[in-house]
């Protein structure tokens, strides 16, 4: 076995028998683990500790620690926000979950826009715009938090102020507005979750737990930027996959 700290031997060892199909249902105790390994109670819980950073585990308060079953998502772009899924009623999400089970807890105001947001939609720092703040779950697990900052000129008092946006979101409103997006940009970046982000994720402190932070703007065929969605996923939940042309 490879030298290096007894809890990073043990997580690598309770990690193999989970990918395996071995190890599957409620851990074993922390004692018994311990025991079996002949390790101390410290070095088991850091090495479930890292695996819970990982995602293959779950742990309920007063349960005990599970295998997490949880299919990871995949998030195929470029063709998630294409016009013929939206102009055809459907939610981008429904590329991402399809028939598995999803809810959505939906905030609607308006604020300042932060600076990122105000250089892209071309307006003053601090000036309101619409923001639609989302939380999405999957199977019952919190893997999203997205929030998206629209002018507030072009969309106040329209159906996008509302939390049901209708059929096909924000995009077909704005289609209807005459807005329609017709070229998008994702930048992404790996990072640690901050403190709100753990929570309303529910995600664990362990070290090594990375989100996905992704920045989306929406462009106009006029070259117009009429939405910036800023998206945390947790980066246990996706798959991420990019179909290109060579």
């Amino acid at each position: 076995m490879t030298e290096g700290p007894a809890y990073e031997r043990i997580a690598a060892l309770l990690r193999t028998a989970i990918l395996d199909g071995q190890l599957t249902g409620r851990l074993p105790s922390l004692d018994a683990l311990s025991a079996q390994h002949n390790v101390t109670r410290e070095v088991v819980r850091r090495a479930v500790e890292i695996l819970r950073g990982e995602g293959l585990v779950v742990t309920h308060q007063g349960k005990g620690t599970y295998v997490r079953v949880f299919e990871r998502i995949v998030r195929r772009s470029p063709s998630r926000p294409s016009p013929q899924r939206w102009r055809a009623g459907h939610k981008i999400q429904d590329a991402d979950t399809r028939i598995r089970r999803r809810t959505a807890d939906v905030v609607v105001g308006d604020g300042p826009a932060p600076g990122f947001v105000a250089q892209a939609l071309g307006i003053a720092e601090d000036e309101p715009v619409l923001f639609r703040s989302r939380r999405f779950l999957v199977d019952r697990r919190p893997v999203q938090l997205a929030t998206s900052y629209l002018p507030l000129d072009l969309v106040g008092g329209t159906r996008i102020a509302y939390t049901d946006t209708g059929p096909g979101g924000i995009y077909a409103r704005l289609a209807e507005l005459g807005h329609a997006p017709t070229r998008f940009t994702e930048r992404l970046t790996a990072r640690a979750p901050r403190p709100a982000e753990v929570e309303r994720l529910e995600l664990t402190t362990a070290v090594g737990v990375l989100v996905f932070d992704i920045t989306r703007y929406a462009f106009t065929q006029a070259g117009r930027c009429v939405e910036v969605n800023a998206m945390i996923l947790d980066a246990t939940a996706y798959e991420l996959v990019y179909d290109f042309r060579a």
